[in-house]
């Protein structure tokens, strides 16, 4: 007589409970979970998977023509496409992280409670479907580029740095930050829904407080350190740096924004493996 096999589900151990085995063992759904959440964000609608470059596209116009324009805030010699667009991809990626996971309990309810799966799953799926936002905006950037440099002249100089290689370093970064915030906000929403409300005022105040559209040396001197704790703010900065030749690179800002990282995400790793247990009780 043949035996059966029987699968034991019990609480992971640990002091993070990061199931690295089960997200192996779950990959086919991870896969899955990617394709479904790019889709399902674009369909049924007219111009689909072009909403990743107008979106940026448009912001841009309306930062050169408030900010630029109106403010007349500088860019560093910098033609304003090329400035508000570099830090607004790499910060587009950021807010998909984080406001993306920052419900991730509510909006996965009705699944919780069904079947089991690891649920750092969608968290994880939701950042790599971020991934292909951001490559094709970054395409359409060195376009952007290349227009500037062979068409059009501009007064200042710019150029790609050596510092581009530091740029698949920044990707993991922008993520775990994300990622960690929104693991974070993803608890206190399933306690409190009054975050949910919370998430996109949170966001709205962080994107100005990252030097997005303004640069960081027109910060006063007095404020500068206080806009340095901010750990977007060396990443945009350094992002832009890599890609223009212009911002501030600092190897010890970057450490600090990686510390901060590192922490946000191990600690929202620990509260998300302690809530998904009595998740049910709270939705």
């Amino acid at each position: 007589m043949q035996k059966q096999s029987i699968t034991v589900l019990k609480p992971s151990a640990g002091w993070t409970g990061f199931d690295f085995a089960g997200i192996w063992q779950y990959r086919d759904l991870l896969y899955l979970l990617v394709r479904r959440d790019f889709l399902a964000q674009y369909k049924q609608t007219i111009l689909g998977p072009a909403w990743f470059v107008l979106q940026p596209l448009f912001l841009t116009v309306v930062f050169t023509l408030i900010f630029g324009k109106f403010a007349q805030i500088p860019t560093e010699g910098l033609p304003p496409l090329l400035f508000y667009n570099s830090g607004l991809i790499i910060w587009s990626y950021f807010s998909h992280c984080f406001t993306g996971n920052a419900s991730v309990f509510t909006a996965n309810a009705g699944i919780y409670q069904k079947v089991y799966y690891p649920r750092l799953i969608n968290p994880l799926a939701n950042c790599v479907s971020g991934l292909l936002g951001f490559s094709v905006q970054a395409l359409f950037f060195v376009g952007y580029f290349c227009v500037y440099k062979i068409f059009i002249p501009t007064a200042s100089h710019f150029e790609m740095t050596s510092a581009m290689l530091t740029i698949p370093l920044l990707i993991p970064l922008v993520a775990s930050l994300g990622l960690g915030m929104g693991l974070w906000m993803s608890v206190l929403t399933a306690k409190y829904r009054d975050f949910n409300q919370i998430t996109g005022f949170l966001a709205q105040a962080l994107m100005y407080a990252t030097p997005i559209i303004y640069p960081l040396s027109e910060v006063p001197e007095q404020y500068r350190f206080w806009a340095s704790l901010n750990p977007m703010a060396s990443v945009v900065e350094s992002f832009r740096f890599a890609l223009l030749g212009k911002g501030s690179f600092s190897f010890h800002l970057l450490c600090y924004s990686t510390i901060v990282a590192v922490l946000l995400l191990l600690s929202g790793i620990y509260f998300f493996k302690r809530t998904e247990r009595r998740v049910v009780d709270y939705l």
